[in-house]
């Protein structure tokens, strides 16, 4: 009898551990695409993305008990994504060396069908043009116009009050609407 006791207890906590795994496993088989993907827009290049991804999800599988209660695990996660991404951003800003100028590609608007290289370049240049921006005013872009989030889940997400996420956004856009014009005039298209 204290054989089946003592064996009793192993094999109720193995299945509980090894769903609550499975459960953790699903989720990120099924979430970790879009995650990726934020994270790829949020850090501006696929390594950071991968590394910020892995320590969110590290964090998450430690905290899964409580995590996996929440109503929004992405919400979460992509929060756990930013704050890793701005410490990261303060602690190496001043290893990072400057990008190129970011050049338009000029276009064809002859009336010939649409080349699908446009839309990529065009595509690198919205990233390129993120990654100038401070690092809190681009997770509130991202956060606003890529993950479509309101301003009051943006400044949750963010830790700050809604009005400092709308400030981010307008600074951001202004920034980003005089670095487009200057690549204008540059290219010529004044």
């Amino acid at each position: 009898m204290d054989g089946g006791v003592a064996a009793e207890p192993r094999d109720t906590s193995a299945p509980a551990e090894r769903s609550g795994d499975d459960s953790f496993d699903a989720w990120v088989a099924a979430r970790s695409p879009a995650l990726l993907r934020f994270a790829f827009v949020l850090t501006g290049n696929q390594q950071s993305a991968e590394d910020a991804l892995a320590g969110a999800l590290a964090t998450a599988y430690e905290r899964w008990n409580r995590v996996s209660g929440m109503g929004d695990r992405d919400a979460y996660v992509r929060r756990v994504l930013v704050n890793t991404h701005i410490s990261w951003w303060r602690r190496f800003r001043r290893r990072e060396v400057s990008v190129a100028d970011v050049r338009a590609d000029p276009r064809d608007i002859g009336g010939h069908a649409p080349d699908p290289a446009h839309r990529v370049s065009d595509v690198d240049l919205v990233r390129r043009l993120c990654a100038t921006l401070p690092p809190r005013q681009r997770a509130a872009v991202v956060l606003r116009f890529y993950e479509d989030l309101s301003y009051a889940e943006i400044a949750g997400l963010l830790d700050c009050p809604e009005t400092t996420v709308r400030s981010y956004v307008h600074r951001a856009l202004g920034s980003l609407r005089t670095l487009i014009e200057a690549q204008d005039q540059e290219d010529g298209h004044a």
